[in-house]
């Protein structure tokens, strides 16, 4: 899927937008997704990872 992290696989999350009035509609947050160099494997690949897992060093980025 385009909206997930290729490492925790954290995905969108979807819930409900409440106006002043209470009307629901239907809303969706996505995670930040980052394009990252990163070591796959030994080879350098390029893949989507959220700042969550570039924060607490789940991926070793290639310069």
């Amino acid at each position: 899927m385009a909206n997930t992290c290729e490492i925790c696989n954290k995905g969108r999350l979807t819930g409900n937008k409440v106006s002043h009035s209470n009307i629901k509609t239907k809303r969706v947050q996505r995670p930040n997704l980052q394009r990252v160099k990163a070591l796959v494997e030994g080879t350098a690949v390029r893949i989507r990872v959220c700042t969550r897992c570039l924060r607490s060093g789940l991926v070793t980025k290639v310069a």
